[in-house]
């Protein structure tokens, strides 16, 4: 692209001859400007020491007396990385390239730096390589402190102040250096300081702490200083300055998104070639209508806004430089010290850059399009780019100077949506092969579905010579236009993944409509079809709920309320067996919406995170204490699994002091930081030695208690839970215990506030859940809908379990009989499985926006991370934040996985596979909702949450692997419709609470063990009677099915 400059007689010259270039990385605008009590007086017991004052009294100076002042307005995200390139290149990057890392650019760009005849600068390693790399070779020199410079847990004013002296350092190098010297008197240079500490101190203290006021003290003093000594050394008049910020800062010490407090930065300018303030003696200047500048005290000096980009364009004509080829910033004429024809004509000049990357792109998209439709502006010869350009030169020739401006800046806004225009010309087309892909993929998983859990057989496809033909057909057109029109590989993949899918659905029809079929068979009558319908309503109203879920967080309130009543539609007979259950979850779910209820922007608070973890121990402590009631009908006899019983709980006593460890760690290091004393080694020492006894946990996981035989794997480790292995419990509550405590510690060291108390509430929501659907499948179940009963006639949904189950357990389905391995294995699914995947759903997200708003990039922090790497690494940082936040999602795996085998036992990647298929209505939701126009917190919230949706199928993929990993092994005793006896054995048909009686009778009983024709609660059962058992494990026939009247089949 060709470059434009403003063109000056050589007698002229350009505003300025050099440029200083400050960016307080991390500076807020607000605290910029506001009075705040001296944070480090020298005699805190002075008079007035505690009087607010301006923090910053030579920049404010700037602003009153030598130059012009504003607001610069960031776009999301709001890091530094695309702030720093839109003020110094001019180009709003891509959100994209900041998967290449801090350092490495995805493209080259042009930029001030590159445009200058050299530049200078200092800072951080992570800012200052992103210039150098792709500017001409020699042009930029970048001097940066190493990485462990950037340490939270210290004072972080020694960034800033290691710049300075640096900078100083140069100028001393010039009285002996004559080249240096010579080369630093040269027009067209720049010198950037890049000031970091504002943004480590706010991340570590918040901006509001004394530790970030005092920072500023210290930034504004040594650009004063710096200030000085350039302009001592030129002595010419003819340097210009501009301090400004690549972003703000949240409360919470975060930054990312498009909060207002994240977007809203200082821009001062001053010194040669800029304005001189504009005051309004007796009232309020312009500029400061928002409010947001009232209590600066700066309400009489006019506030000039700009967008971030703009400060690129500033730049240039300031140190008379070409403006970079890529810039879209708009030169605010405001901040120039100009005469109005040198403003029309470098406003001229602006638009012209801009129009030029529009013909360059127009050019592109002409030559791959087959039919092009010019942009409507731009699109005649009256016009066209040429001729308004020729129009406003002849306005210029007129004299007509502030018609030329408005006409130039109407050119330039024409340009940009001009730009706008070519970027987004093929997005109708997109969207529609995009929506197309979504419903094909929905359509898909839907028939995988039902061809593998509940016909439980693999279909042969039925592809016809007519649908072969209608699908090859739309196949060759498209991708034989998008070849003629040069289209990226990309839209092949989109063009591809809707035909695929869809042609997949219409072979495998007859699956569908025979699986269709089978899932209706029992719902006959219009008042069925009817609550069927309404049932379905309310699933896609749940769907939509979790989607307005991710703008306001307190849906999750009103729906855990609402929930907390579903066990009562069961009828008072389910209501009356299974009161304490029912009441656990009444609990869970009414503690569970205070979650969202709390702020999801939280502040270090060490008691929160010490209860958390005090009640992880005693949860841990109580479960030692009671192991032996709750799991001895698991035990399988024989002296070996007693001794294994032993180790087992010395293992979980360990676990627990390890909760203990983290909370005096925890403690420590949180006490050390506060007191910018730094993270002790021993304290990062033993936190890491946590989290590796976490990660083996994971690896114990995969292992972990085989069935039981004389031969066990035994792994040489030290790591405390691995050695669970050696153990002999195989109960699920067992293992979901020891997988609770294994997360326990390294949530305690990564946790700054009520998180710990969420993890514990979580886990017994979920587990209580797992209980709760075992509960109402066992009690369906039983509560055959045909004859009379006193009890509400089941709905629908039942119904269609009811039957289905039954018919499976007396034979299996002539449907399956492709795959008689399987379906002797596993239950089909049937209607009633929706409703477990859709909670499975609901408490998945619910864990995402519980403690925070996944949505909003700023609300999660990084206080936690700086006991493990104190040190600035965003990667790793961010994988630790990460781990913290995956932890409730493995947890709830576990549970999805045990939740499959009580539900009649079901195939694994049953329920997962239902809960996909809801995802991507979500995700369909969510992309249809992006934005690109409005405010760019709107913005960047609808692209987080699409991105958020489009990863949550793959995430809920690989829970199901982890889910799997983790209950390999356990037990689970299968469901039969048999005699049971409540918490007792019974021998020759009784049915028995806590006790074991001889004769006759009838008997209901929960999680028990049946063998020949029994079920029973906790205990075991020989006989024949009639009730039902829960949990009851078959031990009577090879295929585990048992009939009606509890006779083994």
């Amino acid at each position: 692209m060709q470059p434009f400059g403003v063109i000056r007689k050589s007698e002229v010259g350009a505003p300025a001859q050099r440029l200083v270039l400050f960016v307080g990385d991390g500076l807020r605008a607000d605290k910029a400007f506001q009075s705040f009590p001296d944070p480090s007086p020298e005699n805190p017991n002075a008079p007035g020491a505690l009087e607010p004052r301006p923090l910053a009294p030579f920049l404010r100076s700037r602003v009153l007396d030598h130059g012009t002042f504003g607001v610069s307005h960031t776009r999301m995200p709001t890091e530094s990385r695309p702030g720093h390139v839109a003020l110094i290149a001019g180009l709003y990057e891509d959100v994209s390239s900041v998967t290449t890392g801090w350092k490495l650019n995805p493209v080259n760009f042009d930029s001030v730096f590159n445009r200058s005849r050299h530049t200078w600068s200092w800072g951080s390693p992570d800012i200052l390589p992103m210039f150098k790399e792709g500017a001409v070779r020699g042009r930029i020199d970048a001097e940066t402190y190493g990485e462990e410079f950037e340490d939270f847990t210290i004072d972080a004013v020694q960034l800033d102040t290691w710049v300075f002296d640096k900078v100083k350092g140069l100028f001393a190098e010039a009285s002996r250096n004559a080249t240096l010297d010579t080369t630093l008197r040269q027009d067209k240079n720049v010198f950037f300081l890049h000031l970091l500490g504002l943004d480590t101190t706010g991340h570590a203290f918040r901006p509001y702490s004394k530790e970030y006021l005092h920072n500023i003290k210290v930034v504004d003093q040594g650009v004063k200083e710096i200030t000085k000594l350039v302009e001592n050394f030129y002595a010419d008049g003819k340097t210009a300055f501009v301090f400004t910020a690549d972003h703000g800062m949240s409360d919470w010490g975060s930054h990312g998104d498009g909060h207002p407090d994240n977007t809203r930065t200082p821009l001062i300018a001053w010194g040669s070639g800029v304005a001189k303030p504009k005051i309004f003696q007796g009232k309020k200047a312009p500029g400061h209508e928002d409010g947001f500048s009232e209590d600066w005290g700066l309400d009489k000096v006019q506030r000039h806004d700009v967008a971030q980009a703009d400060i690129a364009a500033l730049m240039a004509y300031l140190a008379g430089l070409e403006f970079p080829v890529n810039s879209v910033g708009e030169l605010p004429l405001s901040y120039l010290a100009a005469n109005d024809k040198e403003k029309a004509e470098a406003a001229l000049v602006n638009a012209r850059e801009v129009l030029e990357m529009y013909r360059v792109k127009e050019d592109q998209k002409k030559a791959t399009q087959l039919r092009y439709r010019p942009f409507p502006p731009l699109g005649d010869e009256q016009h066209s780019v040429d001729h308004r350009v020729n129009e406003i030169l002849r306005v210029i020739e007129n004299e007509d100077f502030d018609h030329a401006i408005r006409l130039s800046q109407e050119l330039l806004n024409v340009g940009l949506d001009g730009l706008r225009y070519l970027q987004t010309y093929d997005w109708l087309f997109l969207r529609v092969l995009v929506s197309l892909g979504y419903l094909g993929w929905i359509a898909f998983s839907a028939t995988t579905v039902i061809d593998l859990h509940v016909l439980q057989t693999s279909s042969e496809t039925s592809r016809t010579l007519v649908t072969s033909g209608i699908f090859g057909g739309i196949a060759g057109s498209l991708f034989s236009i998008m070849f003629m029109q040069k289209a990226p590989l990309m839209y092949y993949a989109y063009a591809i993944f809707p035909l695929a899918f869809w042609d997949e659905v219409v072979a495998r029809r007859e699956a569908l409509l025979r699986g269709s079929r089978y899932l209706l068979k029992d719902i006959r009558s219009q008042h069925q079809y009817l609550v069927l319908a309404l049932q379905a309503l309310g699933f896609v109203g749940v769907l939509e709920a979790l989607v307005l879920s991710y703008s306001h967080r307190t849906v999750y309130t009103f729906c855990f309320t609402v929930a907390s009543f579903w066990p009562f539609f069961y009828g008072r007979t389910f209501i009356r067996n299974n009161k304490i259950l029912i009441a656990t979850w009444v609990a869970a779910c009414q503690c569970m919406g205070i979650f969202t209820l709390l702020p999801a922007m939280k502040t270090e608070n060490t008691n929160l995170v010490l209860i958390g973890g005090f009640l992880m121990t005693v949860v841990g402590i109580l479960y030692l204490l009671f192991e032996t009631s709750l799991l001895a009908t698991s035990a399988n006899g024989g002296s070996r699994a007693a001794t294994s019983d032993g180790l087992s709980r010395s293992l979980v006593g360990i676990q627990i002091g390890l909760i203990v460890l983290a909370m005096i760690v925890t403690r420590s290091s949180i006490e050390s930081i506060q007191a910018k004393k730094g993270l002790p080694a021993g304290n990062q020492l033993v936190g890491w030695l946590v989290l590796s006894a976490y990660l083996f946990s994971n690896r114990y996981s995969i292992t972990i208690s085989p069935p039981a035989s004389t031969d066990r794997p035994i792994v040489a480790s030290f790591t405390v839970p691995f050695i669970h292995s050696l153990g002999t419990h195989t109960h699920y509550l067992h293992r979901l215990a020891v997988i609770f405590l294994t997360f326990c510690p390294i949530f305690v060291i990564l946790t700054i506030s009520y998180e710990g108390l969420f993890y514990l509430v979580f886990a017994a929501t979920i587990i209580t859940w797992v209980r709760l659907e075992h509960h109402i499948y066992t009690f369906t179940l039983r509560n055959d809908p045909s004859p009379p009963s006193p009890t509400p006639t089941p709905n629908p949904l039942s119904t269609a379990l009811l039957s289905s189950i039954k018919s499976e357990l007396t034979s299996p389905p002539s449907l399956s009989s492709n795959n008689p391995e399987t379906a002797t294995r596993y239950r089909a699914l049937t209607l009633a499985d929706l409703r477990p995947s859709l909670f499975f759903l609901y408490l998945l997200q619910s864990a995402f926006f519980s403690t925070g708003n996944i949505a909003s990039i700023s609300s999660f922090s990084l206080d936690s991370v700086y006991r493990l790497i104190p040190i600035f690494s965003p990667f790793s940082q961010g994988a630790l934040l990460m781990l913290k936040l995956l932890i409730p999602f493995a947890f709830i795996s576990a549970n999805l996985g045990i939740l499959n085998k009580r539900l009649g036992n079901l195939a694994p990647s049953a329920l997962f596979m239902v809960v996909m298929t809801y995802s991507d209505v979500l995700t369909l939701n969510f992309f249809w909702m992006v934005r690109d126009e409005g405010s760019w917190l709107d913005i960047g919230t609808s692209i987080s949450q699409f991105a958020i949706a489009s990863l949550l199928g793959i995430f809920v993929s690989g829970l199901e692997v982890v889910g799997e990993v983790f209950v390999r092994g356990v037990e689970v005793e299968e469901v039969g419709l048999g005699v049971g006896c409540g918490e007792g054995g019974a021998e020759g048909g009784v049915g028995g609470d806590e006790g074991r009686e001889k004769g006759a009778g009838d008997g209901g009983g929960n999680e028990g063990r049946a063998e020949g024709v029994a079920g029973c609660d906790e205990g075991r059962g020989k006989g024949a009677d009639s009730g039902s058992g829960e949990e009851a494990k078959v031990e009577a026939a090879p295929n585990g099915h048992v009939s009606e009247n509890g006779t083994a089949n």
